[in-house]
């Protein structure tokens, strides 16, 4: 499977620098290059694209405001110099937000997210939509909002959840949800006995943490958390957890 791609900046070293880094991803074709998010809707009726690596800053239209006037999006990751752009992105339900200048290996990350993404629309069209894995003999499920839908949610899949002041992302194994809503509602919510605040930022479930070192818990997903200095009370508990 292969994404086709179409890059939209309005500095030539920034496609420079995406087109090269492309060059070492196999799944990745370059289909096109706009200066202006002005140009791309005559784009997109002429080619199919799945992925858009998107500036913001750009003159005559700003990329956020082009990315709302689109009513069917491919996935879209966001390339800029400014990261206060972050949060309206992931609200607009953006894949990832890459702040320039950006490595290679955040590059990779980034589309293997936006690879992962795709599959799971593919999926969704010819069978159910896809929203978090589920599993079986799960006594508990909320629902959350997110895109203005709202998702069954299986807290038994959830690795953790980060806030972000008003907005939590809802972190399954690879892929998150981003909701408006505070942390605090989810621990209220969440079975006490399987989640765990760690840091005035971050709940997780204590079946997926690999182990702790110093003030890093690392799950099995190889993602690292920090642990909150007021929160140190909790590393028993999480022991606890990985002798389960």
């Amino acid at each position: 499977m292969s994404l086709r791609c179409l890059i939209v900046d309005d500095e030539p070293l920034a496609h420079d620098i995406i087109l090269r880094y492309m060059e070492d991803v196999p799944f990745l074709e370059n289909c096109g290059q706009c200066y202006r998010a002005t140009e791309v809707p005559d784009f997109l009726n002429r080619q199919a694209i799945d992925l858009i690596f998107l500036d913001v800053r750009m003159p005559k239209l700003n990329g956020l405001d082009f990315l709302r006037t689109l009513q069917q999006r491919p996935l879209v990751i966001i390339t800029s110099a400014y990261e206060e752009h972050a949060l309206e992105s992931f609200d607009l339900d953006v894949c990832d937000y890459l702040l320039k200048p950006f490595r290679f290996e955040r590059f990779l990350k980034a589309v293997n997210r936006a690879l992962a993404d795709h599959t799971l629309r593919q999926q969704a069209s010819s069978t159910v939509p896809v929203v978090l894995p589920v599993a079986t003999a799960v006594p508990e499920r909320i629902y959350i909002k997110s895109d203005k839908k709202q998702i069954l949610l299986n807290p038994d899949d959830v690795y953790y959840l980060e806030s972000l002041g008003n907005y939590v992302k809802v972190w399954d194994e690879q892929r998150f949800l981003l909701t408006q809503r505070t942390l605090s509602s989810f621990e209220s919510q969440l079975p006490a006995d399987t989640f765990i605040r760690i840091h005035k930022s971050y709940i997780l479930n204590k079946k997926f943490v690999r182990y702790i070192e110093g003030n890093i818990i690392s799950l099995k997903n190889g993602k690292q958390l920090p642990l909150g200095k007021n929160y140190k009370h909790v590393v028993k508990q999480l022991l606890n957890g990985l002798g389960t």
